[in-house]
């Protein structure tokens, strides 16, 4: 039943979508209200709002555009099951704000096996990716992936590999100044970011630790079953697909390294591991199969989101 709802792209689908992201954030927010001692404010969370329907907008306009699903939306109800396993993640901007850059940038890092301007979109992908480790710094390991796609599609001419320089420089150039004129401790806090912990004691309640345990679960099963599945895909597809893999491992090292842990960094992995998801059921013709997996991640996702909070 659910397969049936979400297989095509229409405009009831990507409704349900919102409503169902409106109910489960204001949920979120209503729960915080109870609990906390002080309430976050309205400006912040329609800021966080705003950004989670952004990110939603890109994440099917990455991957329609580039054709990495068939016509189906299945990828942003993943990305959505996703958020709702880890609703921490409702209420931290700064996480919000550094995915939906990555997010960005992941547009024009896929958009580069066109051919068509490979600077600017080099250009343009580092700039995104330097304006996420303002928020979050190991965001910076996404360059890899700039790199990757480099090699990849344009690695002959020399000039494209100091395009992410180029941009390092200027998002230094920005960043140094704003800092100077409002506020000399950013730089400082950049700084304190780059630190790496690898201590897994942040756990509050068995109910984190099971969620972590349903995502690396899934993670696996879909990871693994598209690194086997390869090189069964469309040739001109296979590269965006190996950059999915690599951008959702780049999100683990980013989990791995960040000093403040939390289930909630694992932000980074979601849009590669919708993708992962969405290509498990599209190419399967079982549709039993089909509703069995998207039936079991959407019920224990959403079971889980309860008992967080």
């Amino acid at each position: 039943m659910i397969t049936s709802i979400f297989k095509k792209s229409t405009f009831l689908n990507y409704t349900l979508v919102v409503l169902l992201l409106l109910f489960f954030f204001s949920f979120a927010q209503i729960n915080q209200i109870n609990t906390s001692k002080e309430v976050s404010s309205i400006v912040e969370k329609s800021i966080i709002l705003v950004l989670l329907l952004a990110s939603f907008f890109v994440v099917n306009f990455i991957v329609k555009k580039n054709g990495l699903t068939k016509n189906s939306s299945y990828a942003i109800l993943f990305f959505l099951l996703f958020l709702v396993l880890f609703p921490s993640i409702l209420n931290n901007l700064k996480l919000i704000l550094a995915n939906f850059f990555i997010l960005l940038a992941t547009r024009r890092i896929i958009s580069l096996q066109t051919l068509k301007a490979p600077k600017e979109k080099i250009f343009d992908a580092s700039l995104w990716i330097f304006f996420a480790c303002l928020f979050h710094f190991w965001c910076i390991l996404f360059l890899f992936i700039v790199y990757v796609s480099i090699v990849f599609h344009v690695s002959r001419d020399y000039r494209n590999w100091l395009v992410p320089f180029i941009a390092f420089g200027a998002s230094a150039v920005i960043f140094i100044l704003f800092s100077l004129l409002f506020d000399v401790t950013w730089i400082s806090q950049i700084i304190s970011q780059t630190q790496m912990n690898f201590q897994w004691d942040y756990f509050v309640n068995n109910y984190k630790k099971v969620a972590l345990t349903i995502f690396a679960l899934t993670s696996i099963y879909f990871v693994f079953s598209m690194i086997f599945t390869l090189g069964n895909k469309p040739l001109v597809l296979q590269a965006s697909y190996k950059k999915m893999i690599f951008s959702f491992f780049v999100g683990i090292v980013i989990f791995l390294f960040s000093p403040e842990k939390s289930n909630a960094i694992l932000v980074f992995t979601f849009l590669p591991l919708s993708v992962l998801c969405t290509n498990n059921i599209e190419y399967s013709h079982n549709k039993t199969y089909q509703e069995i997996v998207l039936f079991t991640v959407a019920i224990a996702t959403i079971t889980c989101f309860f008992f967080q909070l």
